[in-house]
């Protein structure tokens, strides 16, 4: 419980961010082709229409990768009270978002875009705390 204590901001931030990717990444999993179609509907009219399911497979992994290493991060700090994995998952995270914010600028998804600035700023804010 005292690494807890000590931590509790990073914790909780890293936490917020398990849930967030592995939840996305596992339901790009559990529902590829529908997430597929909407998302080739989402990007026809933009330079990614080509490149969907590529670059669906490069978000899924950003997601699994980001949300996993935010999990072991939550472990180590418990258990050790240190964040060397912390750190790299929330800067996967930033970088995870950025893509995804790119994402939906170039769809001009702008209330997509703002949702995702969101995390962003959670994410961005994790980096600056573990540094």
């Amino acid at each position: 419980m005292e690494h807890f204590t000590s931590n509790a901001a990073q914790v909780l931030l890293l936490a917020g961010l398990t849930i967030t990717f592995l939840q996305s990444a596992f339901d790009k999993i559990l529902d590829w082709k529908g997430n597929l179609s909407w998302l080739t509907g989402h990007f026809s009219k933009t330079v990614f229409k080509a490149m969907v399911p590529v670059l669906l497979g490069v978000v899924l992994f950003g997601e699994l990768a980001s949300g996993i290493l935010c999990a072991i991060g939550i472990y180590e700090f418990l258990y050790s009270g240190s964040g060397s994995m912390a750190f790299c998952g929330a800067v996967l995270s930033s970088i995870t978002l950025l893509m995804l914010l790119l994402g939906q600028r170039i769809a001009k998804d702008y209330e997509g875009a703002k949702t995702i600035v969101v995390y962003l700023i959670l994410a961005i804010f994790l980096v600056y705390i573990l540094q």
